[in-house]
């Protein structure tokens, strides 16, 4: 597990980390999302030991990641601007990771690069953006650690590619245990693909829950009442976050179970109702409009 706690960095007069208490369990995909700006490079580069806080402790498996080599060989961190060394090859790069990582998965690490159609002895250099990325994922994903911080790091693939890493992400994932923590500004690059999401907003966590408790609890129902007497009487008793008019259709979005929210409305007499899917954005823009955000403007995604 990795605790980061009442963790705060400053350069300069820039506040850039504020305060950040925030827990990430193992054998998750912890999405953290933000703006640029917001503070997610930052907190990564703390957490990987990169940096150190200026106040807070972060602790990885109950040891201090600043300055700790122990604790650092349980992290790969793959950045926003991938580092190679000049003129390197995939194959230089492994034989230095070799040195860094004991587990670092050779076998494994062959197999990926010919998935991915990436010739072993090319000298990186000559590689497109899209291609640099897929490597720097493969070569953290073959390090052998048990966490994987990732920074934007699916930014320029192609829709086929992040596919494929995803799909290694849940099958390391399964194999071995591996915690991926991905930090994006990119909302719907997290959706499919987290079981718990982090809103960060000027330094500081806004939101901070398990995806699955974030969709069985809030729900998006279209309806048409009977009468005006049904829509009061449903309106008294339920949790309303938003409600959106158009003629006699009434959208509501609404706290509670899915078994709660039929419950309730079959309770009243309506013409029809149907209870919707709600989307990640969606959930999220609900959220945080009660908090007094304006998530549209937060996440450019």
């Amino acid at each position: 597990m990795i605790k980061i706690e009442n963790v705060s960095k400053a350069f300069d007069d820039i506040k850039a980390v504020d305060r950040v208490s925030v827990e990430i369990n193992e054998k998750i995909v912890f999405g953290l999302l933000g703006t640029n700006g917001a503070g997610k490079s930052t907190l990564l580069r703390m957490a990987a030991g990169v940096l150190k806080p200026d106040s807070g402790t972060i602790t990885v498996d109950d040891k201090k990641v600043y300055d700790n080599p122990a604790a650092k060989r349980n992290i790969y961190f793959v950045s926003d601007t991938p580092y190679f060394f000049p003129n390197a090859t995939p194959e230089d790069m492994e034989k230095y990771l070799i040195n860094q990582y004991p587990d670092f998965a050779s076998l494994k690490f062959s197999r990926y690069l010919k998935s991915f159609s990436l010739a072993y002895d090319r000298k990186i250099n000559t590689y497109s953006k899209g291609m640099k990325r897929q490597l720097a994922l493969l070569l953290g994903i073959c390090s052998g650690t048990k966490y994987l911080f990732c920074d934007e790091s699916f930014d320029g693939l192609d829709p086929v590619m992040r596919q494929g890493i995803k799909s290694i992400f849940a099958k390391e994932m399964d194999e071995r245990g591996l915690t991926p923590v991905i930090a994006s500004h990119n909302l719907r690059e997290l959706e499919d693909i987290c079981d718990h999401v982090g809103l960060l907003h000027r330094g500081g966590v806004l939101l901070s829950k398990d995806l699955d408790d974030l969709k069985l609890n809030i729900q998006r129902v279209q309806c048409v009442f009977a009468s005006e007497e049904d829509e009061k009487k449903l309106e008294e008793k339920i949790d309303m976050v938003k409600e959106e008019t158009s003629g006699s259709l009434r959208t509501y979005t609404i706290r509670g179970t899915r078994e709660d929210t039929q419950k309730l409305f079959g309770e009243v007499n309506t013409i029809f109702y149907e209870i919707l899917p709600l989307s990640l954005e969606e959930i999220f823009i609900s959220e945080t409009e009660v908090a007094g955000y304006d998530i549209k403007k937060l996440i450019m995604g």
